[in-house]
């Protein structure tokens, strides 16, 4: 899923400071490592650290990264080793010094096919993040082929098959553009001074005191010049990309972007709340207490809570600096982290009837261990609601569920989940239900509730994403 950000700014030399405040805002969006890059026009300078971006990038960090331009990233690793190798942006090296740089969100389904094409001509890769090959392909496009650079974009949305939101410097130049799916978020805004920045999250643009805010569209190219701003459309330019529907990631309204962001035309909060409302028609019992699995949860449960008049309460108390446990590299460190992630409020749950809400079921292995801390603390019986479908296939756009294998959902029925996690009950909201709490449901992708992925699905054939 990763995170990206970009700023351009039309008066100041610290265009990496606003950068890192964009990244602040996404930080949930990726905690293993991240990056940033600036340039001044003539070379890029980089800064790249493990772990969060607040801990990692100085105040000394930021004296060094000068330049009227900056990107940055915080990765979530899908795939590939976790190590700083694999951290964005990346710096594209050639004759003429380091003057290309890139960050994306995203995951490409033929990465091997394209990057094959590239060795053969000549290209050296340093790793195997979806990332370097987006950077690459251009670069070599537009050096060795003489392509400006917006055609050579143009060329790998033909070419490259997959997720991708991106951010791309050249020299002074910054490039913004999404693939014509829209699988990913990505937005675009202005300041009052002028300056552009863009976000994955509108969240991180608020920030900013961006006006003008608008999704970058499927397919589109925005060019940002020192003297003005190129919005190319999907049918601009000498190579014309072709794109079908759109298929933006319905899993990002449901559980990864802040609430407090707008995404695909809709705003989080607004969805979630109606996910919860959606939950509480199924169920005719009252119980004492809906109770949320914090924080992306929070608004699902509030919803749920609203439209069945059963009281709402935060009987589980998160701490934050654990991180989110979903996105964790192993199976180990996700465990490790629920333990030290959740507290229940002492007294609180005895003897109630709770209804425990969460945002998905992925392993089981996290809401497992939930219901039962909330048994040991006294509660008399837990009913669990959870606000998506089933997660019965992998996704091959950016989230971590590589393998069917892992998917609790596809090894078990709901009656065999509900015994081994250990509730009263267990509902899903249903696909039919989800697509009504969205405003366009026949523009995002349900693949990883359904199977029917809009592109190829050969993992094979894949890179290490973000």
């Amino acid at each position: 899923m990763c995170g990206i950000a970009a700023y351009y700014s039309r008066n100041e030399e610290n265009a990496a400071a606003s950068v890192v405040t964009e990244l602040y805002a996404q930080q949930h969006r990726g905690q293993e490592s991240g990056g940033i890059a600036a340039s001044n026009g003539r070379e890029i300078t980089v800064r790249k650290a493990m772990g969060y971006i607040k801990e990692g990038i100085s105040g000394e960090d930021l004296k060094r990264l000068s330049g009227r331009l900056a990107i940055g990233h915080v990765r979530y690793p899908t795939r590939g080793t976790s190590d700083l190798a694999m951290t964005q942006p990346y710096v594209i090296e050639t004759l003429s010094g380091p003057i290309y740089a890139i960050a994306s969100n995203g995951d490409i389904v033929n990465y091997e096919e394209v990057a094959g094409e590239l060795r053969v001509k000549g290209v050296h890769f340093s790793s195997k993040n979806d990332g370097e090959l987006l950077g690459r392909f251009i670069v070599y496009y537009h050096e060795r082929e003489g392509m400006e650079i917006a055609d050579a974009i143009r060329l790998l949305m033909r070419r490259i098959k997959g997720a991708y939101s991106a951010v791309f410097i050249a020299r002074d130049h910054l490039y913004i553009f999404r693939d014509g799916w829209g699988f990913r978020p990505l937005t675009i805004g202005q300041t009052a001074d002028g300056d552009v920045a863009a976000a994955s999250e509108s969240c991180a643009m608020d920030l900013m005191r961006c006006e003008n805010m608008r999704e970058v569209e499927p397919g589109e190219v925005v060019v940002v010049t020192p003297s003005k701003t190129y919005f190319l459309s999907a049918e601009d330019g000498l190579i014309k990309p072709v794109f079908p529907i759109r298929r933006h990631c319905v899993f990002e309204l449901i559980y990864f972007a802040r609430p407090d962001s707008s995404q695909f035309g809709e705003y989080v909060y607004d969805v979630r709340h109606k996910i919860g409302a959606r939950l509480a028609a199924y169920d005719e019992f009252d119980a004492d207490v809906v109770v949320p699995v914090p924080d992306s949860a929070n608004f699902i449960a509030m919803g749920y809570a609203s439209a069945k008049g059963i009281p709402f309460n935060m009987g589980l108390i998160r701490n934050h600096y654990v991180g989110r446990t979903f996105i964790r590299p192993d199976q180990n460190s996700r465990d490790e982290g629920v333990r030290q992630k959740f507290n229940p409020l002492k007294d609180f749950f005895n003897n109630k009837r709770v209804v425990l809400v969460d945002d998905s079921i992925v392993r089981g292995t996290t809401i497992r261990k939930l219901v039962r801390m909330v048994k040991a603390v006294g509660a008399r019986e837990v009913y669990l609601r959870i606000g998506s479908p089933p997660v019965t296939h992998s996704c091959y756009y950016g989230i971590d569920t590589p393998d069917k294998e892992t998917l609790i959902a596809n090894l078990m029925n709901v009656d065999e989940i509900c015994a081994y996690i250990g509730a009263d009950s267990l509902k899903y909201l249903t696909i039919d239900d989800l697509a009504k709490c969205v405003k366009q449901s026949d523009r995002f992708c349900y693949a990883c509730f359904n199977g029917n992925y809009p592109l190829p699905r050969t993992a094979e054939q894949r890179g290490s994403a973000c």
